[in-house]
């Protein structure tokens, strides 16, 4: 069965802000901490560590979030990326740092080979339906590429849960009915019922289950397959460490073998572009 992991940071540890570190610690110890620097050590280092997870693919974000977990600036992210199919580099755009966004993104998807573009406005501090972000979305769906946007809660100091309502995707859906947009988290905490509406209203919007515990999706979703087309794994590597448990857990629940296939990598590899016959399983 073929496993892309859609929501994967790899932002290293001198990228981070130090109270990230300090909550990498809590979380899961010094061992933690050494994980990072050891899987992001070189990308052949992460290959292996998929490998190890049982991962094909992973979707390996870049971020600007200074106020909140730190920055790892999409040439980077697209450099360590560059050696292999296999890590697919999405970049991110913060509206308050890059002036000319159009331009950023067309240069991090014609330069330096990006397969989609991840939005933080719960750590950014900006409503995704402001009407001046309209041109980048223009311009991602003229490039035919998927945009992720946070959407729900985080505990995550400076970060701003008001900006995160899935219900803000909805004016970008009806405008750019051709974008395909991922809803990251799902709505978590508050939105659930949002998310999986949306996922189920518009023919491109989509959500991802990452930073939930996969034992509870039949909880927060009683109808998932319904949805089935539209629901993505995600891990939020680092903060989980061990995505094997994650995907087991998926293979746990009282669903359909295509369901579970669609969530853990057909659903993912459709939005990449990605044919099945590729994956390394």
């Amino acid at each position: 069965m073929l496993v892309i992991d859609f929501h994967l940071h790899v932002t290293t540890a001198d990228e981070y802000n130090d109270w990230f570190l300090d909550w990498m610690r809590r979380l899961h110890g010094e061992q933690g901490l050494t994980h990072l620097r050891t899987v992001l050590g070189s990308p052949e280092n992460l290959l292996q560590f998929m490998d190890e997870q049982g991962i094909d693919y992973v979707v390996a974000l870049a971020e600007t979030n200074a106020m909140v977990t730190g920055v790892s600036i999409n040439d980077r992210v697209a450099e360590f990326c560059r050696g292999s199919e296999r890590l697919i580099p999405f970049a991110n755009i913060n509206p308050y740092v890059t002036f000319n966004q159009v331009g950023e993104l067309e240069r991090c998807v014609t330069k330096l080979g990006v397969k989609g573009l991840k939005l933080y406005p719960t750590y950014q501090h900006f409503y995704p339906n402001d009407n001046r972000l309209f041109p980048i979305y223009e311009r991602a769906q003229e490039l035919s590429i998927p945009v992720m946007v946070h959407t729900g809660s985080s505990v995550f100091p400076g970060s701003l849960m008001k900006y995160g309502d899935p219900l803000f995707l909805d004016e970008i859906a009806v405008f750019f009915p051709r974008l395909k947009i991922i809803q990251s988290h799902a709505g978590r905490g508050f939105w659930y019922d949002r998310a999986f509406f949306l996922a189920g209203l518009h023919e491109n919007v989509y959500m991802d289950i990452t930073g939930l515990p996969p034992q509870n999706l039949l909880k927060y979703f009683p109808d998932l397959e319904r949805n089935a087309d539209k629901i993505i794994f995600g891990s939020d590597w680092p903060g989980i460490i061990d995505i094997k448990k994650n995907v087991a857990a998926i293979l746990d629940l009282s669903l359909s073998k295509s369901t579970k296939a669609k969530i853990l990598g057909k659903n993912a590899a459709v939005l990449l572009g990605i044919e099945e016959t590729r994956g390394s399983k």
